[in-house]
């Protein structure tokens, strides 16, 4: 019997969703078509208008143009106009609203009116036009002026007893200059407190794969996915979270590659694409995608993966152990007769209960495994968010491993990372336990001495908030409340804060929880032209795959008096450090100079200026 607590209402938190019936239907059997495109169009004439946000679609993901906020998926190399897809087209018009949450607005809504409002009322308020202040106690948010905002946000800063009393946390949205200087700040400030957004989702990867492959990042690129033989789709969605991929998926079944889902439920994503630039997609023809469905017990991963290389082991030791990868595990791997021996020695029935799939399914898979010679793994947020995450992933890869699926094309790991800078921003050293190497060569390219002590991650942050111990909330974009696990305990958390200053474009739950003082600074977005002293400025972004190229936007801001999320790191370092070596007027007059001193400190950006000028 299930017992239904009543929670206390809790400042900040969403208010509750009374008098909405569930419906159950029969599940789409398919992605994209008509229906995807009435929604784009529908978002479009709703947020932005058809004229301006077609505009502003045809500009995402071109090579002279902005990279989509939606998701990290990459572009191919010959690019198409209409490069985008449902989720991106929500996200890019919704930047591109009409509607302004300017000082009307806010004269108009008091607290308590937004706390009334559902997440979606406050994003579709409309874009922020100026910094806003609001006490404790205080009914409505008053307009500040940013030099005043700046001043108050650092003088709460300065005032802390120790630098590790501060949390900084980031989205993974935020471009690869703004997270450098973002993190140079506040590790000039003197701390490590650098929570962000891949901690609640993709931390288990870069933790699992460093700890087997050696580096916290997928090993294939967008071609490989043209010379795999077999796709295995793990954990992921694609038709809901990463619709682009979908014509990754069809043009490599269409070449004669294999498609397998692994995943609780049917995802229609897997299931079949009707792709809408294409005729016969429009005209309702699907392309079948996933040729096998493996329905695996919600996190029974693990035991599926071993259960699928148990029977590997089985069925190589039957065809006179030809067919596994040996001369490579032998020579690239360790601790591979350990690992044997305990694959071995699992019983089936164990297997199979805690997989929720039968023995003879484990077989069926183990046989297409064991039959290709290029095997893509994918996998997203279904398989680490789960404790046991980073075994998951260890898994997937110790499953690659027996392949030999690394160092040949159409093979390898492929996380596919959901916001669409996530991975760069870590590259950036967005990260609370940074290598020893890394805060080296920032100390030697400018000359502070950088803390050494490990940070908080969100966890952390949000227990450190509940005990007193942290008294001042930073947050570089996101939605840190919604975002994190517990809700309400979050928001409680928060309004324990004497500071709780956020980067945004729009209104979220974040802004309202009653904090000592809250400013929320308005930025630009990533659709928008970036004019600085030396004249217009682009950024960089990493992709899911870790390639690295620019985003330039395109049009006018949604009000003269935004700056951009450069601009709010150097202003608040001003005001808040003083006097250091670092110059955050040059950096702000011109990005050219962060990416000079990202090319001095982080590994494998050597001449990024150069390299990234190249169109892709």
């Amino acid at each position: 019997m299930t017992e239904r607590r009543h929670i206390p209402p809790v400042a900040g938190a969403a208010p509750p969703d009374e008098g909405r019936v569930a419906t159950v239907r029969q599940p789409a059997s398919s992605a994209g078509g008509w229906g995807a495109l009435r929604s784009t169009l529908a978002h479009a004439a709703q947020e932005s208008g058809i004229v301006h946000g077609t505009r502003a679609l045809l500009r995402a993901n071109q090579a002279s143009g902005f990279d989509c906020p939606g998701c990290a998926w990459p572009e191919p190399e010959h690019r198409s106009r209409f490069e985008f897809c449902e989720n991106g087209a929500k996200a890019i018009v919704s930047e591109a609203t009409k509607e302004r949450a300017d000082r009307r607005f806010f004269e108009q809504h008091d607290i308590s009116a937004l706390r009334a409002m559902s997440d979606r009322a406050l994003q579709r308020a409309g874009r922020l036009t100026e910094p806003l202040i609001r006490r404790r106690g205080a009914r409505f948010f008053s307009p500040v002026g940013w030099e005043d905002a700046f001043e108050i946000a650092g003088a709460s800063l300065r005032s802390l007893p120790d630098p590790n009393r501060a949390a900084f946390y980031t989205s993974g949205r935020t471009s690869n200059e703004a997270a450098f200087l973002y993190q140079l700040y506040v590790r000039c400030f003197g701390t490590n407190n650098l929570p962000d957004c891949s901690n609640l989702c993709h931390e288990s990867s870069g933790l699992g794969l460093s700890e087997t492959i050696g580096v916290g990042k997928g090993t294939v690129t967008l071609e490989d996915f043209d010379h795999a033989e077999l796709i295995l789709v793990i954990g992921q969605n694609p038709g809901t979270n990463h619709p682009r991929m979908l014509s990754t998926l069809q043009r490599a079944v269409r070449r004669g590659a294999t498609i397998v889902s692994i995943n609780p439920l049917r995802e229609a994503g897997t299931e079949g694409f009707r792709h809408p630039q294409e005729v016969r997609g429009m005209l309702g023809l699907t392309t079948s995608l996933s040729t096998m469905h493996v329905p695996v017990r919600i996190n029974g991963d693990v035991a599926l993966l071993h259960g699928v290389m148990k029977a590997m082991l089985e069925l190589d030791d039957d065809a006179g152990q030809t067919r596994i990868a040996w001369p490579f595990v032998r020579a690239r791997t360790q601790g591979v007769d350990g690992f044997v021996a305990h694959l071995r020695a699992l019983e089936w029935g164990a297997l199979t209960a805690n997989a929720g799939v039968p023995e003879e399914t484990l077989r069926a898979l183990a046989e297409r495994c064991l039959t290709s010679k290029a095997t893509i793994a994918c996998w997203a947020m279904g398989l680490t968010q789960h404790e046991n995450g980073v075994a998951n992933v260890q898994s997937v890869v110790n499953l690659l491993l027996l392949g030999g699926h690394f160092g040949r094309p159409g093979a390898g790991a492929c996380p596919v990372r959901g916001h669409s800078n996530v991975q760069g921003d870590r590259t950036m050293g967005i990260w609370e336990q940074p290598p020893e190497a890394f805060l080296d060569a920032l100390e030697e390219r400018f000359q502070h001495p950088m803390p050494r002590a490990h940070g908080y991650d969100v966890v952390a942050t949000i227990a450190a908030m509940e005990r007193g111990g942290v008294d001042a909330f930073v947050a570089m974009g996101g939605n840190f409340l919604s975002a994190s696990p517990d809700t309400h305990r979050t928001a409680r958390a928060l309004a324990r804060c004497r500071l709780v200053a956020t980067v945004s474009t729009k209104l979220n739950r974040g802004h309202l929880v009653d904090a000592e003082t809250s400013i929320i600074f308005p930025c630009l977005a990533r659709t928008e032209v970036d004019v600085q002293a030396s004249g217009p400025q682009f950024v960089t972004v990493e992709n899911s795959m870790g390639v690295v190229h620019a985003s330039r936007g395109t049009f006018s801001p949604a009000a003269t008096s935004l700056r951009s999320e450069v601009a709010i790191v150097c202003g608040l370092a001003r005001t808040t450090l003083g006097s250091t070596a670092v110059d955050w007027d040059a950096m702000e007059a011109d990005y050219r100079v962060i990416r000079a001193a990202i090319a001095d400190v982080v590994p494998g950006f050597a001449h990024m200026e150069r390299r990234v000028a190249r169109d892709g």
